[in-house]
């Protein structure tokens, strides 16, 4: 049965905004929810089965307007998710919420209820785990979070770190010393602090060995006081490595593990050791674990759909799913 709901649109609310170039955010409201939207005036008239969830998800846009938040599609698409899924954007207050500023003065904030979540588990825990898919930010939040503390003196050094794990091609035969054969592993690592700190001083930083930048295997028999602490791709670590990693933690540091355990490159039958540990230590109360879905992508809108396809496909053929 199809339903008919009219919402009464306010004066100097900015419909371009809410409507998108050329009625892009009403189209893919129609797409994602299956129903037709009619202007008429001051009004907007939706008819169709789930009518409801439309006039929630409309509603929340206009108060993501009327807040003075910018309203673009990628928030459009993350507000219809949390909608379809009986969540709410405004619940988080996610827009509130900077973690840094660039080098280039933009605020850095999560864009997601999973990222705040995961932001949170940071500030509040010494040792949290960042398990998602590509595309939620998890690295790039660990840096930003790493540069806040450092700048806020709560930490001396930041060490970045992740496996160099064969993936393909093996490093001898790589060109260069040693350095520059690791280099192309660590790269993601560069990339996000060099957007968050600028090039030239995240570099003067590193010639002063604030920030380390190394591979995992430079990381055994340390013992880090005082740091913020990094360890990437951590689906990529052996047991015994990840236990090496959790257990270099000295006085006054934090330990942010990320990984994704649909991407794991080890050898046949390794056990990947961020597999293991989720199990091993998810009872332990001051350790913290954020799973982030594919609904806290933040990137292309197309990484969102491919995450979901190779997720439905892995259900429904789960004799070819290698990581359980």
């Amino acid at each position: 049965m199809e339903n008919i709901i009219k919402i009464r649109l306010h004066e100097g609310l900015d419909r371009a905004e809410l409507f998108g170039n050329m009625d892009k955010n009403l189209i893919s409201l129609k797409d994602a929810l299956k129903v037709d939207i009619i202007q008429r005036d001051n009004e907007l008239v939706i008819k169709g089965e789930d009518t409801g969830k439309a006039e929630t998800v409309i509603n929340e846009l206009i108060g993501i307007i009327d807040s003075g938040e910018n309203l673009d599609s990628q928030k459009v698409s993350y507000v219809i998710s949390l909608v379809e899924k009986g969540l709410s954007y405004k619940d988080g207050n996610i827009d509130r919420d900077i973690i840094c500023y660039t080098h280039m003065g933009k605020p850095l904030k999560p864009k997601t209820l999973g990222q705040k979540a995961y932001v949170n588990a940071i500030r509040n825990k010494d040792i949290v785990f960042g398990i998602g898919p590509a595309g939620t930010g998890k690295t790039y939040i660990a840096v930003a979070m790493a540069v806040t503390a450092y700048k806020k003196k709560q930490v001396q050094k930041i060490i970045l770190t992740r496996p160099a794990v064969e993936a393909g091609e093996r490093l001898g035969f790589l060109p260069g010393d040693l350095q520059e054969k690791v280099d192309p592993y660590l790269r993601p690592l560069y990339d996000a602090l060099y957007d968050v700190l600028g090039r030239d001083s995240a570099m003067r930083l590193k010639e002063k060995e604030v920030i380390e930048i190394v591979p995992l295997a430079y990381m055994r028999g340390r013992t880090l006081d005082n740091s913020f602490i990094i360890l990437d791709e951590a689906q990529n670590t052996t047991k015994e490595q990840m236990k090496m990693s959790l257990t270099r933690m000295g006085f006054g540091s934090k330990l942010i593990v990320t990984g994704d355990i649909t991407q794991i490159d080890l050898p046949r039958g390794k056990r990947s050791g961020l597999v293991e540990a989720s199990k091993v230590l998810r009872n332990i109360d001051d350790i913290g674990f954020c799973y982030l879905k594919d609904v806290d992508v933040v990137r292309h809108q197309l990484v969102k759909k491919i995450i979901g396809a190779y997720e439905r496909y892995y259900r429904e053929n789960p004799g070819e799913d290698e990581w359980n």
